[in-house]
């Protein structure tokens, strides 16, 4: 398992090893102690699971402390470009976008600790996109960003998107007070 950071600190970037034969394919999608020591020390307490067609943005979301959640997500089948927002107001990069394609082929995971803003756009039909969350759902602390906020400089890809009614009046960046 290869773990990787990049410029915004917390997120990281998780290349399983994968075994492949005649049969398909086996990897760890999660092991304890290899992410404790990359420096994962999470307790995941609920799983959960999307099928999203293409073009569907869902996002920016976060729930507020003391319900914040950190996420490992990854897809099972199809492609995503997953995005976070860095909302932790102390942060040298708060207000920064980081984007990576997430897919079946490539099985990358991606660690979203507590503090970002999170949400994917789906890149092919029948998509299926998986998180293992640090906290259960907790409706009164969920908040969120404008997906399409031009602050946050993020290149969707779809020029006709899918998106909820509730994640259309979520607050621009220089609107939002954060939690973090």
């Amino acid at each position: 398992m290869k773990i990787t950071t990049n410029q915004i600190n917390g997120i990281l970037i998780i290349e399983p090893q994968i075994f492949k034969d005649s049969r398909g394919y086996f990897f760890e999608s999660y092991n304890e102690e290899k992410f404790n020591k990359a420096g994962i020390a999470a307790k995941f307490v609920q799983d959960n699971q999307s099928l999203s067609q293409k073009g569907a943005i869902r996002g920016m979301h976060f729930q507020a402390p003391p319900y914040e959640q950190g996420k490992l997500v990854r897809v099972a089948q199809g492609a995503v470009m997953d995005v976070v927002v860095d909302i932790r107001k102390n942060s040298p990069t708060y207000g920064k976008s980081f984007s990576i394609i997430l897919s079946a082929e490539n099985q990358l995971m991606f660690w979203i600790p507590p503090g970002f803003a999170h949400g994917f756009e789906t890149l092919i039909d029948n998509t299926l996109f998986l998180y293992k969350c640090t906290n259960g759902y907790h409706k009164p602390s969920e908040g969120g960003l404008f997906w399409n906020d031009p602050t946050l400089e993020i290149k969707w890809q779809t020029t006709e998107p899918i998106v909820s009614d509730k994640d259309q009046i979520l607050p621009l960046l220089n609107d939002f007070i954060s939690p973090f």
